[in-house]
């Protein structure tokens, strides 16, 4: 007896320009330290990809404590970027994760131009163990006056045609939501070969310790990430999306399939789950199950069919 299509797995798999992952769900960096210790609750060559912890050159400390903040709905970052240095990742990590046989997609970032490209020198000798590389342009530029990569079009556009030239490699742009211009900043990275778009960064906040009158932050400014995000995150992935400019990655405060479901309905081809790891351990294997038996039920055999149907209904 022939088995009914609508009993079988839906086929989850999706493309990010060349990057073709086998599933959606995908771990932010900087929340997933680079999968290891997590594989001790479960095999995460189960997800879709793994983003490591983003990358500098050289180790960074990162910033004075204290550097983390509950918040309603969230927390609170200002961790700094502090890293081990791209040698350790390739030295020490990455043969671990080849061993577990994870889909990677390593996250940089530089101070400057020059960092990034010195990077992307080092990861050319890896870049068949990687699916992609994931460009952080939420940070600082020092040659800029501090000033976010992300938040200067022209200079994205450039830099990733730069790195683009020396490592041949799918490249994908994480951008702020902390800055207006996203639209024209993805524009931008597609004209310089980036082949998708991460989407969102974390939103500036702080808190206050009313008790000693004091930041609870070292560094007083943090990102916020979790669920408080989640609504102003939907929409800047919405909005993106509506211009068809790049395959998206979105993400923030992600915690339920229910939402992750929200962001491919949006436009997203695949989903990032971040802040939900500190709390469930498991998170991404829940979200991935999630997602197949909202498929099941829907009795629909392709996500593609949900990705950016809002549109189609708007």
């Amino acid at each position: 007896m022939t088995e009914n299509i609508s009993e079988s797995a839906p086929d989850l798999s999706i493309n990010l320009g060349r990057i073709k992952l086998k599933n959606p769900v995908i771990t932010c960096s900087g929340t997933f330290a680079s999968g290891i210790e997590y594989n001790q609750f479960y095999n995460i060559s189960n997800l879709g990809a793994v983003t490591t912890k983003s990358f500098s050159l050289n180790k960074r400390l990162g910033n004075s404590p204290p550097r983390l903040c509950e918040t309603a709905g969230g927390m609170l970052n200002a961790i700094g970027l502090a890293n081990e240095g791209i040698y350790y990742f390739i030295n020490e990590q990455l043969p671990v994760l080849k061993n577990l046989q994870v889909s990677i997609i390593l996250s940089i970032f530089g101070e400057d131009n020059n960092e990034f490209l010195r990077i992307a020198k080092e990861v050319n000798s890896i870049k068949d163990d990687i699916v992609a590389v994931e460009m952080n342009l939420s940070c600082p530029n020092v040659d800029k006056g501090g000033i976010a990569f992300c938040s200067m079009p022209d200079h994205v556009e450039s830099l990733i045609n730069s790195v683009r030239e020396i490592l041949d490699i799918p490249l994908i742009a994480k951008l702020s939501p902390n800055n207006d211009n996203f639209i024209e900043t993805a524009a931008k990275a597609r004209n310089g070969g980036a082949e998708a778009i991460s989407l969102v960064n974390t939103v500036i906040g702080t808190a206050i310790d009313i008790d000693n009158f004091k930041p609870k932050l070292g560094n007083i400014f943090g990102g916020l990430s979790g669920p408080a995000i989640k609504p102003i995150a939907l929409a800047k992935v919405m909005q993106l999306a509506r211009e068809n400019i790049l395959p998206i990655i979105g993400m923030g405060g992600i915690f339920y399939w229910q939402d992750a479901v929200e962001f491919m309905i949006a436009g997203a081809s695949a989903v990032g789950i971040g802040t939900l790891n500190f709390v469930e351990v498991d998170a991404g294997e829940k979200i991935l199950e999630g997602i197949s038996n909202y498929l099941l039920e829907k009795n629909i055999n392709n996500l593609g069919e949900i990705i950016g149907k809002v549109f189609k209904k708007w």
